[in-house]
């Protein structure tokens, strides 16, 4: 079947029926007309969760916990009854020390588990639809102070998360103290991520301190199970 275009642009009002258009090179001619997720949010798919800056806990870093101890510094649990997938978007995290000399966190990684149905911690998310109040998640957010309470086995590591504060290092004991540290970074997983019902994804880092604070938020899509 060959497809019908018009090259260049085209003018059409309400109750038209135009034409695909194409460019010069005959390729087909896509544009946005609103802003990149607006048909998700009006459609009551789109969710967020965050938490104002926040000392982390020892219990955050993997080096500590990855059992149901551990304390996602961002994260969610998509329980096994949902008949959804959490189609993650984004992630940022904003790093800032306490005082003069901190330790420093390690990396940022993210972790998962997997057929997960007993956890009874987290926190509901927030749906980005003009006011709504029926849009409701069945997914629990963590964000730094809650335990995985209810885990089975323990987290693993999926893939370092594109976090990377900004760090002075400076003073005598530049191998174990950083100073000023400051940053907000995205991790811009564009859907490359996706939690299915009874899993469980999130970003710990790897070295315990309670030295560093973060201010962290999540945004993913509710994409319906066929």
């Amino acid at each position: 079947m060959l497809l019908q275009a018009l090259t260049g642009a085209q003018r059409s009002g309400d109750g038209a029926q135009p034409i695909a258009r194409v460019g010069n090179l005959g390729d087909l001619i896509v544009s946005g007309l609103h802003g990149r997720f607006y048909e998700q949010t009006l459609r009551g798919q789109l969710f967020t969760f965050g938490l104002t800056e926040t000392v982390l806990h020892a219990n955050n870093a993997i080096a500590t916990n990855v059992d149901q101890n551990a304390r996602p510094i961002i994260g969610l649990w998509n329980p096994p009854y949902a008949h959804a997938n959490l189609v993650i978007l984004s992630a940022n995290i904003i790093v800032g020390a306490i005082g003069n000399s901190a330790v420093a966190p390690g990396g940022f990684m993210w972790v998962y588990a997997v057929n997960q149905s007993l956890i009874s911690t987290g926190s509901t998310p927030l749906s980005l639809k003009p006011g709504s109040v029926t849009d409701m998640s069945l997914a629990k957010a963590f964000a730094v102070s809650t335990p995985l309470t209810g885990l089975v086995g323990s987290v693993a590591v999926l893939r370092p998360a594109a976090i990377t504060p900004i760090v002075n290092c400076a003073g005598t004991a530049e191998a174990t103290a950083i100073h000023r540290i400051q940053g907000s970074c995205c991790d811009a997983a564009e859907g490359s991520l996706i939690v299915p019902p009874g899993g469980v994804l999130a970003i710990m880092n790897q070295v315990s301190t309670v030295t560093i604070s973060t201010g962290v938020s999540i945004l993913w899509e509710e994409v319906p199970l066929p």
